[in-house]
């Protein structure tokens, strides 16, 4: 049975080097922003900018690596039945609704999400990077212009990934209505050895 992550909340768990997650889309057209961190040292995080830099693309997907802070792999892509997945926008946060979107009410964000499931863990909101946005669809026009376009994953589209080293994750269902296409959906995960 996969662990559920309800509309708009986190969740953070260890997985240990050489297991599998499986990151699922089970109603379709719903984001997921994760965050790695070395279990053993949580300075040591992912790192959108060497992800990009060693994987020379800024699409990752299946056979993509994603990468430190310290130039070492933190996970492999396995599989990827949706293929669109990025690093280009930090996670949403009280500021993203107030700035961007001119929300004065309070409004969940992963940002928040992601630094309160981690907190046990002993990462604070300083400590959070910028996540790999999982079925995210930002488009991006030849004068560098960015969109955020509706997800393209369907109903039980999936991310598989291999830990390469012990790993703390962090992982949302996000919570903006742009990158979601305008509802909340949740988001479903597996761990297998």
């Amino acid at each position: 049975m996969p662990e559920i992550i309800e509309k708009q909340t986190g969740k953070a768990f260890r997985l240990k080097k050489g297991q599998k997650l499986k990151v699922i889309d089970p109603q379709g057209e719903q984001v997921s922003d994760m965050v790695l961190f070395n279990a053993e040292d949580k300075r040591e995080k992912i790192s959108s900018g060497k992800t990009l830099d060693f994987e020379e693309s800024i699409l990752i997907s299946q056979g993509n690596f994603l990468w430190s802070n310290r130039s070492n792999k933190m996970m492999e892509i396995l599989k990827d039945t949706n293929g669109r997945n990025d690093f280009l926008l930090a996670p949403c946060s009280p500021e993203t609704f107030r700035i961007m979107y001119k929300n004065t009410e309070y409004h969940p964000s992963c940002f928040e999400n992601l630094y309160t499931s981690l907190e046990k863990f002993g990462i604070e909101p300083d400590d959070i990077p910028t996540a790999f946005n999982i079925f995210m669809n930002v488009q991006f026009r030849p004068d560098g212009k960015l969109s955020v376009d509706p997800p393209m994953s369907k109903a039980g589209d999936y991310v598989l990934f291999e830990a390469k080293m012990d790993l703390i994750v962090g992982l949302t269902a996000c919570s903006a209505e742009d990158s979601n296409n305008g509802s909340f959906k949740p988001i479903h995960f597996e761990i297998a050895d």
